[in-house]
């Protein structure tokens, strides 16, 4: 069960962390993987803000394996700040426009970019999967994140969207929704942080990015096909206070 033999799958911010971990397990369960990613080291090197890269690696992309089945937008970024911090009744700090639009660049509009090119050439076929990466802040906000959170809820609401647009072509579209997971950024934070993530997570561990991967295998497989826009929670049972 829940093998992807000779399909062909895109996996977005595919270079690290989850993103990395979902194709490695795609590729265990027979898929053939293109794993974008931006910088030096990504192969190939896609930008999902840029809608004319992203078109360009899509025909790529079918000139090379001629189909797309499943598209893992996974591609993400932080820019935490408060949306205003106030010192002693005088504003001393808040969310600047540059940090509140490059998270919308990568976390949204990039999700957006990605499916629109992608979803004609599932049609042409008759058939896709199309899995987003919101998270578990997206349902409950979370302090000091407004940008991410703004982005991961209108994931939630695209996916929504897309489930009814796309699902009479043939195409599934439905979201995972992280909660705390140990990618290595999130390993490298102080110990007393990791402790308070843990006690708010009920199995008491954080989440492991292969924990991700196998939800998303689980929705990209032949057994999902009756699955339709859904948001799965991958949290260990995590609900965030304020």
């Amino acid at each position: 069960m829940f093998r992807l033999d000779g399909k062909v799958a895109i996996v977005t911010g595919g270079a690290r962390g989850i993103g990395a971990e979902t194709a490695n397990v795609f590729r265990e369960a027979g898929a053939t993987v293109i794993a974008w990613d931006v910088g030096a080291s990504a192969e190939p090197n896609v930008d999902v803000t840029r809608p004319a890269d992203v078109r360009s690696a899509v025909a790529a992309a079918i000139a090379a394996h001629g189909r797309i089945d499943i598209l893992v937008n996974n591609a993400g970024i932080l820019r935490d700040a408060q949306l205003v911090k106030v010192r002693d009744g005088a504003l001393a700090g808040e969310m600047s426009e540059a940090e509140l639009d490059a998270v919308l660049d990568v976390n949204l509009k990039g999700v957006f970019h990605c499916t629109q090119a992608v979803a004609p050439h599932m049609i042409a076929r008759g058939s896709g999967r199309i899995l987003n990466a919101s998270s578990v802040v997206g349902i409950y906000g979370n302090f000091g994140q407004t940008n991410y959170v703004a982005t991961k809820a209108a994931v939630i609401g695209m996916t929504k969207v897309w489930a009814r647009e796309l699902g009479p072509k043939g195409i599934t579209v439905n979201a995972v929704a992280p909660g705390f997971i140990g990618t290595e950024m999130v390993r490298q934070m102080p110990e007393k942080i990791l402790a308070g993530m843990v006690e708010h997570t009920p199995v008491r561990r954080l989440g492991e990015p292969r924990d991700v991967a196998l939800a998303y295998l689980y929705l990209a497989s032949d057994e999902a096909a009756f699955v339709n826009g859904v948001v799965l929670s991958v949290d260990g049972g995590l609900v965030l206070g304020t």
